[in-house]
């Protein structure tokens, strides 16, 4: 493979790289992370072309160079090339363990490593939490093989600190930048997942969604990011923001490469009742869903959202006709119920009551030296104003502490019940009303400035109807705006149906030109 040419090179180590003596002094040659797929990789691993210890050092070196630029990545695993010479000697003796054996995988830094790595939700004082254990997925992912390389920068707190939050902003890892254009949004909150995966600092990584935190930032990116089916991947050991809400997926440049790491994370988690229905709700593997004819045949809602810009109206038209060229049968005119305002009264109090007792939970549970409940993050916060609140502030945390925080109060019941209604009134009222088998939507718009949202007006609906239902949600690429500036097209589907929403996204990546890598421009015209 050619060298990738994305972005230059310099900057100082992160706290805690492996990189060093034992990494190579420039790029691999033989390698060209942007553009390798994880089949691609284990042929050549499995050939002997290629080991997971080149692969990782060959990694650690590009974050070394790259992420002073971009604050993708919070810290490295100390451990990665240890984990990388194990896979090597395991696939020596004939003991290769999964489909992800030597691959590196980033995790954000909401989901709990048992190892030298801290995990902070991007909040300085969580910098002291040891988790006594994996998480549920991670356990999963290095059962399948996958070397955890790090964990990956995010807005702090999962977007749920302020109101007026800076995407891809964190105490522990400062300002994540759109590896496209450097003053631009990278959205959130699973910012550094995906710009690391968008720069070729990772071959997968794992992101977590509470309301677009996967498909915002993979959009924006040119990145596949998944929100699978809530249920799918077990929620355990991952800092929360909503027990009722959250679900973690994976983030990618290529379809295939997300429904391998989803098919290595998902299934039953005893500790994780939601999950019970994990075991068998996808196919034995995810080459049955990887059909470049998926969508013939398939009826497919076409959602316009109103007051869409020039470059995002003209890319959705071409997504629309590739669609339709694949052999859909495209359904347009639907009468989506406009619901935004009722749901927004439901949504925030629920919440604001499930952070408040989730969050509260995991911080009592959770070994180390930290606060052990919200309002000693509150305080910290106060104490250490100069470094966590110089930025924004802290009056969602605070709207939060004042909930009781009990999820067996009859009006919070309400909301969430009310919120949950609404959601799929829209969206399964919809599919069943027009026959649907998908729906597809622009997914956001071209990444505003640094100081900007990513998300709002006219894309927020179906993002965080497909949160709120539990229904999956994959964003593919789909063109550029302005030449540069990604844009992602959306398939969400009824709950259940994971594979039916891979395989259409398969189809239409597989029908479309190729994706341009990040060339890291300071700003545009």
């Amino acid at each position: 493979m050619e060298e990738n040419h994305v972005c230059p090179s310099g900057g100082a180590s992160i706290p805690g790289s492996a990189v060093g003596a034992s990494a190579p002094v420039g790029p691999d040659p033989a390698l060209d992370p942007d553009r390798c797929t994880i089949a691609g990789l284990q042929q050549d691993m499995a050939e002997g072309a290629l080991t997971s210890e080149r692969l990782t050092l060959a990694l650690l070196e590009r974050i070394e160079r790259l992420n002073p630029l971009l604050g993708a990545v919070t810290t490295v695993n100390p451990d990665a090339v240890a984990l990388s010479r194990r896979s090597d000697a395991l696939r020596r003796a004939g003991g290769a363990r999964g489909p992800l054996e030597g691959i590196p995988v980033l995790l954000k830094d909401s989901v709990g490593t048992a190892d030298r790595q801290p995990t902070t939700a991007g909040a300085a004082a969580l910098s002291g939490a040891r988790p006594a254990e994996d998480a549920f997925l991670v356990r999963r992912l290095r059962a399948a093989g996958a070397v955890v390389l790090g964990k990956a920068n995010m807005t702090e707190w999962a977007d749920f600190r302020s109101e007026h939050s800076v995407a891809g902003w964190s105490a522990t890892g400062g300002q994540t930048r759109n590896p496209y254009v450097l003053d631009r949004s990278p959205s959130g909150s699973s910012s550094g997942s995906a710009v690391a995966v968008a720069a070729g600092l990772a071959v997968a990584a794992i992101g977590t969604e509470t309301d677009g935190s996967i498909v915002l930032p993979a959009s924006v990116t040119s990145t596949v990011g998944f929100k699978p089916t809530r249920g799918l991947v077990s929620r355990g050991g991952i800092v929360p923001l909503s027990s009722r809400q959250d679900t973690a997926g994976p983030l990618a440049r290529t379809v295939a490469d997300a429904a391998l790491v989803l098919w290595a994370i998902h299934g039953p988690d005893p500790a994780d009742p939601v999950t019970a229905r994990a075991a068998g709700a996808l196919p034995a593997g995810p080459g049955a869903v990887l059909d470049r004819g998926a969508l013939r045949g398939r009826r497919v809602g076409v959602r316009r959202p109103e007051g869409l810009d020039p470059w995002t109206e003209r890319v959705f038209d071409d997504a629309v006709e590739r669609i339709r060229g694949l052999g859909a049968v495209i359904v347009e005119g639907l009468d989506l119920p406009d619901t935004d305002e009722e749901a927004e009264r439901h949504l925030e109090p629920a919440l604001l009551t499930e952070f408040k007792h989730d969050v509260g939970a995991w911080l009592a549970a959770t070994p180390g030296s930290h606060p052990k409940d919200l309002a000693g993050v509150i305080a910290y916060n106060v104490r250490h104003a100069a470094t966590e609140l110089a930025l924004f502030g802290q009056d969602v945390l605070e709207r939060a502490e004042r909930t009781g925080g009990d999820l067996r109060d009859p009006v919070y019941r309400r909301h969430r019940a009310d919120a949950v209604r609404l959601a799929r009134r829209a969206l399964d009222g919809t599919l069943v009303r027009h026959r649907l088998d998908v729906l597809v939507t622009p997914t956001a718009g071209p990444a505003p400035l640094l100081a900007g949202t990513t998300g709002d007006g006219p894309f927020a609906a179906v993002t965080r109807d497909a949160a709120v239902a539990g229904n999956p949600h994959v964003t593919v690429p789909a063109g550029y705006g302005r030449g540069v500036l990604p844009l992602g097209v959306s398939f969400v589907g009824a709950r259940g149906e994971d594979a039916l929403v891979l395989g259409c996204a398969y189809a239409f990546e597989q029908a479309g030109p190729s994706r341009t890598p990040p060339g890291c421009l300071p700003t545009l015209p």
